[in-house]
């Protein structure tokens, strides 16, 4: 028997992709207040132990009010049973639109 290992590649240690910034976690830590500025400028950075990526720092989206986005809908939906095309046909209305 030989004193080797197989070589075993982990299938999250894949080479970073084109344009992914990837930082070892020790050096995250070290240099977080550096790689929070980078990600609130809008990039996204892959924290990595061992060469594995483990997470992802992004920048914050607030989540979407649902309850705002229902009261949009059910208003639009109003104002769609109030106008309404009375017999107009919405081809020709896109074709006299076009006509400008």
């Amino acid at each position: 028997m030989s004193d080797q290992k197989a070589a075993y590649v982990s299938p999250r240690h894949v080479p970073a992709p084109e344009g992914e910034t990837r930082v070892g976690s020790f050096e995250a830590k070290t240099h977080f207040a550096q790689l929070m500025d980078r990600v609130e400028q809008g990039e996204e950075i892959v924290i990595t132990r061992h060469g594995r990526a483990v997470m992802k720092l992004v920048p914050y989206r607030p989540a979407r009010d649902k309850e705002k986005i229902r009261e949009a809908i059910a208003t639009m939906r109003e104002l769609a049973k109030e106008n309404r095309l009375d017999g107009l046909n919405i081809k020709d209305l896109i074709n006299e639109g076009r006509r400008f």
